[in-house]
């Protein structure tokens, strides 16, 4: 199927869920196991009408999601679909939606020779370099957080060459920013906002804040 921008998955007007790096998010409030339960065994009985099927973490107090089409890598209208009706399960159980509590960790490594890299961090992490796809590392059992490999020219190190990006949704990254310069944090670069801005910790440590806007 068709993959969707952005802009069309922001104009399909899903209030329960927000685009981070890669998939739909979305967190419903349970309160509690049972209702969880009650909760996921309806959504995996939508699931398994559409054929399609959603990360699910179960916990006490809250569900968290995550859609994805994995056979086209990418968002498509499955996953709209599927969102939709996880939404209206939710609102006939009675089970709210939380989305300014969604996030996601990626890490990101500068290189100049992913050809040489890519495999070892695949393995090393995966147990296999078949979870290297194009400039990822994606753990298809989702025990660690996706690497992505930025481009970079070749220079000496010490540089630093990990860096953490915090996808937020779009809505509340600028709060959380403002949150981390109070807190004694610095903005180093936003020139490329609302797609990602740059900041630093007072020891000058960067990270990405990330959105799926303009990208």
């Amino acid at each position: 199927m068709e993959s969707l921008t952005v802009e069309q998955i922001l104009d399909a007007g899903l209030a329960d869920w927000r685009k981070l790096a890669q998939a739909l998010h979305a967190r419903f409030l349970t309160g509690d196991f049972a209702t969880g339960l009650r909760f996921v065994t309806a959504v995996s009985e939508a699931a398994e009408a559409a054929n399609h099927h959603p990360d699910v973490t179960l916990s006490y107090p809250h569900v968290d999601l995550a859609l994805m089409s994995h056979d086209a890598v990418a968002l498509t209208k499955r996953d709209i679909h599927l969102a939709r009706r996880i939404s209206e399960i939710a609102q006939e159980q009675g089970v709210p939606a939380d989305p300014h509590a969604v996030a996601e960790v990626e890490l990101a490594l500068d290189t100049a020779d992913l050809a040489a890299v890519g495999p070892f961090w695949a393995a090393l992490l995966t147990g296999s370099t078949d979870a290297l796809h194009g400039s990822d590392v994606v753990d298809p059992n989702g025990r660690v957080p996706l690497l992505w490999f930025q481009d970079t020219d070749h220079h000496r190190t010490p540089r630093q060459r990990f860096h953490i990006d915090l996808w937020l949704p779009h809505d509340i990254a600028e709060e959380r920013i403002a949150a981390a310069v109070a807190a004694g944090g610095t903005v180093v670069d936003n020139d490329n906002a609302p797609s990602f801005v740059v900041l630093a910790d007072p020891e000058g440590n960067r990270t990405c804040v990330c959105t799926s806007l303009d990208r």
